[in-house]
């Protein structure tokens, strides 16, 4: 069966970054480092890396985006633009979190139960636990002496270790595998706490049910 062409983009953190998977696992990806601009720069970016390779929207079997935890106008930038393209091209849009980027490319096939950790402001973590493939609990956003209370001393704990690599790379390996087992929610900003900064002076873009 012929490998779905994906694009998948990331704009959750201080950059906006995308990449593109086709046949036998063929990607080309595009990674600019930007504190702010990034809803002006996606859609640009995606062009040029679509017309970068010879390929075109139509030619698009699904689009994924990560959803998070992260910079919370970024997340929603990032999956307002897939929810519009799904829509637009009536094709599946793949949300991919931050839990997962940290796991792997093979972070569906890996049925190991784990506890991930992701870093979160001012020394806390966010925890989510998975189990045969997919995540297995909420995430929950912890302090380092509350988190030692979810533990299990059975099941390890795995995290970063420096910065996270790869982002758009394995946002669309892990669609992929997605794509394959027809897992096609409606991907939506993964949010583990609520916001602490003052609202942006402009309206955030609408997210549809």
């Amino acid at each position: 069966m012929a490998q779905p062409v994906i694009l998948g983009f990331d704009t959750s953190g201080h950059h906006c970054a995308s990449a593109l998977r086709w046949g036998d696992d063929n990607v080309a990806h595009v990674f600019e480092d930007m504190a702010k601009g990034q809803a002006e720069r996606l859609m640009p970016l995606l062009q040029e890396l679509l017309d970068q390779e010879g390929f075109d929207w139509a030619d698009l079997d699904a689009v994924a985006v990560g959803i998070g935890p992260g910079n919370f106008t970024g997340i929603r930038i990032g999956v307002s633009a897939a929810r519009g393209l799904a829509l637009g091209l009536n094709i599946p849009a793949i949300g991919v979190s931050t839990f997962e980027l940290v796991r792997g490319a093979n972070s569906t096939q890996d049925q190991h139960p784990q506890f991930v950790s992701v870093p979160a402001p001012r020394t806390t973590s966010y925890l989510q636990s998975f189990e045969n493939g997919q995540a297995s609990s909420a995430p929950k956003h912890l302090t380092f002496e509350n988190m030692q209370t979810h533990l299990n001393e059975t099941i390890p704990v795995i995290g970063l270790d420096g910065e996270l690599t790869d982002i758009p790379q394995t946002i669309v390996r892990i669609a992929t595998h997605k794509f394959a087992a027809k897992q096609f929610t409606p991907p939506a900003p993964l949010y583990v706490r609520a916001a602490d900064a003052a609202p942006p002076r402009d309206a955030l873009p609408t997210i549809l049910p």
